[in-house]
């Protein structure tokens, strides 16, 4: 199998090989967030964390990897076995199949598609799917009410993350990710754009089921949510691609309003690192804010968690996106 690209003969085994490349970096990235989040949370708990499998606890992620794959998967009594699996495998592939538009630099992406931020808009909605049919697939009370919290969360939050974006694809002028990493030369979108980067921010936390909005799996209502019911690599499936989906958000983050694999300042010092290296750095920032929120800021109450949704963020991205738009046909940046 081959395909043709501007004149080229590119082999399948190529397009395999960038995909497997993205795969696997995404999984050993998963695996080793896990680990970073238990050392980070421990120091700022003064705790010690892993430290105890391979040197300073290295090989901790492994551990866990082959406690799951050996337990036993349980199926409860009444449940829908075909959903009760889907359900998992669901969440995890569209946690890893909206890698590809995401540009880690300029020509590093596996489909550098003109629409990829609809692709990724799109993508992030129907995660919901694998959440709604595990909770009813369990046929558990606890699950089921996780799984209603997590789908109205997450319809409610998506409203004001497709305001946010776009008024950046408003300013960028183009829905393809690596154009909009590059109209962000000399100046990255969080500065004029603070007010939706704080949004934007927020609105992943809550779209991603993380502290301070982690009702959907409030232990002390609903023991795990969705997830109670889950054991062995099913319920391994849905944690990996909540890390995944945590990556993935803040790549998103990056490429809108961080520059992307854009270095901060286009001089000698900045330019001897890799675009690629700067990319990295930016998703780590943003993942280490995501385990900073966590071990900083107690839980919402579901009713502050709508309010804070539907009457302070939409209205909010929507009168700055009307903002953003009548500036730029003011400026004549857009006619």
């Amino acid at each position: 199998m081959a395909e043709f690209v501007d004149g080229y003969l590119i082999p399948f085994a190529w397009i395999l090989a960038k995909i497997l490349a993205f795969v696997v970096v995404v999984l050993v990235s998963m695996a080793y967030l896990t680990y970073a989040e238990r050392k980070i949370i421990s120091a700022m708990q003064m705790r010690i964390g892993p430290n105890v499998v391979g040197p300073f606890g290295l090989l901790q992620p492994f551990a866990d990897a082959v406690k799951l794959l050996t337990k036993e998967t349980i199926v409860p009594t009444g449940s829908s076995p075909v959903v009760f699996f889907l359900a998992p495998m669901l969440t995890f592939s569209l946690a890893m199949i909206a890698w590809a538009v995401i540009p880690v630099s300029k020509g590093w992406v596996i489909s550098d598609l003109n629409v990829g931020i609809l692709y990724l808009f799109a993508v992030s909605s129907m995660g919901v799917y694998g959440i709604v049919m595990a909770g009813w697939a369990s046929n558990s009370r606890y699950a089921f009410l996780g799984a209603m919290r997590s789908a109205s969360q997450m319809v409610s939050y998506e409203v004001s993350m497709g305001f946010v974006m776009i008024s950046v694809l408003l300013t960028a002028g183009s829905l393809n990710l690596t154009e909009i990493v590059e109209a962000q030369k000399g100046l990255w979108y969080f500065i004029p754009h603070f007010p939706m980067f704080i949004i934007f921010f927020t609105s992943v936390l809550a779209e991603t089921n993380r502290h301070p909005f982690d009702l959907p799996e409030a232990e002390s209502e609903l023991v795990a949510g969705f997830m109670t019911e889950y054991s062995s690599m099913a319920f391994a499936l849905f944690f990996l691609g909540e890390y995944a989906n945590m990556i993935m958000m803040s790549g998103m983050i990056s490429i809108l309003f961080l520059g992307g694999w854009l270095p901060p300042f286009d001089i000698a010092p900045f330019n001897w690192l890799h675009p690629i290296v700067w990319f990295a750095i930016k998703v780590c920032f943003c993942l280490f804010v995501f385990i900073w929120v966590r071990a900083t800021f107690p839980r919402y109450r579901y009713d502050q968690l709508m309010r804070l949704g539907w009457k302070v963020f939409l209205p909010f991205s929507l009168v700055w996106l009307v903002l953003t738009a009548g500036f730029l046909v003011y400026t004549g940046r857009v006619h």
